[in-house]
């Protein structure tokens, strides 16, 4: 069809609307402005559903949350200028955690770039550093295989976003003699040297101790199954990253838990005392390892990654497996690590240094709460959280049955990441339950899009856990900074059940424990959406934790003003 229903000749917008279409896309999410409107004029005549958010960096992280929760290409739109600069920190986030995205943004005709024309912005150049690709579009007949190699290039192996940006002259100019779309074929990731293969099992069939190491690479590789049957075949107790969580099932006998900064002993203690890692779709990140130079200071390497410049870029690889995370885990999973001893006593560990809920006082315990708030929400519910305390609460204490479920900013680390991203993991799963889990200062960074929720009825469900503060930077400086603290206090905080009532999305607030257990039955069954305000006490911290520039070996379980710090001894391989 070459014609849109008001007659007009089909110009580059409405060519382009028409690719998205062939793309595949069904959802987006936007905010119109002077030099994309001829977009949005032919959004008229599409099936394109668009989502109006309050905020383009909205529109941006709710794609983001879209292509996380699907593992479809999200997509969000601009206009030039500070629409696109709006855009950037969704951008950077989609990038650095490997979401594929789609963003296209408006810019001033093509005989005034360069001129500093009003909402004249590079932002080509601006966001180099933080997609795989981006594209100036100067001439309609160069959209056919731009917009092809975009949805191509954010696809195909690594993941991550992409940028075009569509002068306004382009997007009217004639495209009546364009072809009509046709998707670019993504290649597959080739499969790991067979003979790298061969000797990855017999190192494996060698250890005395090893672990397996998963991170997010096993979700973007669609590798979840064949992750789950390597570890059931192999026998090998197995730890997990913030975004590989779910890649093995919480209550699996040797599932030891989440590494790192904030992981458990028992998953800390088995990577330390390791004398094999195999690591697989991870990337040895900082808040990960603690001290890289005293991480598995007895382990040799196998790596495996669909991306081939992650392996040896941290760690040295004793056997590199770059290519495809499923042909690799298949070819692994014939063998079984003689290890019975060793994931006995890890397990031990795993049940000796279990979480415990039973906190004194009547205040309410935020990891008690996200761990019942796990138990008694449906089983394939998306929980998505912001950055800061309650981020590391939920990775420690709500239970994922697929990684796909548990959507938090991992590298980016990006404040305000939450609301929009739940947002968007709704629409991209209409039928399930989709739980955000928030603190206060994370809350009010993207607090407009509760307009957006209202006005499409979503029926998010936000737990805010509100403790009057910055918690996570509160408790850093009590505990390395000699309690000096500085600009932490949020106590001048909102009514947020007042707040959301405003919107028109029904909440309550509690204080109490013994409050818990019928508002999160009564937030679950709530129609539409809801709010559940939970204040919490401001002093909380999270537990373990691992300092700054200290080996994994070293946990904190409290203030060390208060109490000593627990060490488990990495000087020699135990018995």
């Amino acid at each position: 069809m070459n014609t849109p229903a008001h007659g007009a000749p089909r110009n580059g917008a409405r060519w382009l609307t028409q690719a998205l279409e062939a793309e595949g896309v069904q959802t987006l999410f936007g905010y119109p402005g002077g030099t994309i409107m001829p977009f949005y004029d032919a959004l008229v005549d599409s099936t394109l559903k668009h989502i109006l958010v309050r905020h383009e960096q909205g529109a941006a992280l709710a794609a983001n949350g879209y292509a996380r929760a699907s593992g479809k290409v999200g997509v969000c739109v601009a206009t030039s200028g500070p629409g696109a600069s709006n855009l950037v920190t969704g951008i950077a986030d989609a990038m650095l955690d490997s979401v594929p995205m789609v963003c296209l943004t408006g810019q001033v005709g093509t005989p005034l770039l360069g001129t500093d024309a009003f909402q004249e912005l590079d932002v080509f150049g601006m966001t180099l550093p933080i997609v795989k690709h981006s594209w100036l579009v100067r001439r309609v007949d160069d959209l056919p295989q731009v917009v092809a190699e975009a949805f191509r290039v954010a696809r195909e192996g690594r993941p991550g976003p992409v940028l075009i940006d569509l002068p306004k002259d382009v997007q009217l100019a004639d495209a009546s003699h364009l072809p009509e779309h046709v998707p670019a074929t993504v290649d597959p990731v080739p499969a790991p040297d067979a003979q790298r293969l061969a000797a990855a099992l017999e190192m494996i069939a060698a250890a005395d101790k090893p672990v397996v190491y998963g991170g997010g690479g096993i979700a973007l590789g669609g590798a979840v199954e064949d992750f789950r049957r390597f570890v059931e075949a192999s026998g090998i107790p197995t730890v997990l990253t913030l975004r590989g969580l779910g890649a093995l099932p919480a209550n699996h006998p040797q599932y030891l838990g989440m590494l790192g900064m904030h992981g458990t002993r028992a998953a800390n203690m088995a990577v330390q005392e390791s004398d094999l890692l195999i690591v697989v779709g991870a990337r040895f990140d900082d808040r990960a390892t603690g001290k890289l130079a005293e991480f598995a200071p007895f382990a040799r390497v196998i790596h495996l990654d669909a991306d081939a410049y992650e392996i040896d870029k941290l760690r040295g690889a004793d056997i590199a497996l770059p290519g495809d995370l499923k042909a690799g885990l298949r070819a692994l999973s014939g063998i079984r690590g003689n290890c019975n001893g060793w994931r006995a006593r890890c397990a031990a560990n795993r049940e000796k240094f279990a979480a415990r809920y039973d906190a004194p006082g009547q205040d309410i315990y935020a990891p008690a709460l996200l761990k019942r708030l796990s138990e008694i929400a449906p089983p394939d519910t998306v929980i998505a959280c912001d950055v800061g305390q309650h981020q590391m609460w939920v990775a420690q204490h709500c239970r994922f049955n697929h990684p796909r479920n548990h959507l938090t900013s991992g590298a980016l680390g990006t404040m305000g990441f939450g609301l929009p991203a739940a947002m968007g993991a709704q629409f991209a799963c209409p039928d399930r339950t989709v739980v955000l889990v928030s603190g206060d200062g994370s809350f009010m960074m993207n607090v407009q899009e509760l307009a957006t929720i209202a006005r499409c009825r979503l029926p998010v469900k936000i737990v805010l856990l509100d403790n009057a503060s910055l918690g996570m930077v509160r408790q850093w400086q009590e505990l390395f900074f000699a309690e000096r603290y500085s600009e932490i206090d949020l106590s001048d905080n909102p009514d947020f059940a007042a707040l959301a009532q405003v919107f028109g999305i029904p909440a309550t607030r509690i204080t109490q424990r013994a409050d818990v257990e019928d508002a999160l039955a009564a937030l679950l069954d709530t129609p539409g959406p809801a709010l559940l305000h939970v204040a919490i006490d401001a002093r909380a911290n999270v537990w373990p934790l691992v300092p700054p520039n200290n080996a994994n070996s070293t946990m904190l379980e409290s203030n060390p003003a208060h109490a000593k710090a627990t060490q488990e001894s990495t000087n020699a391989i135990p018995a």
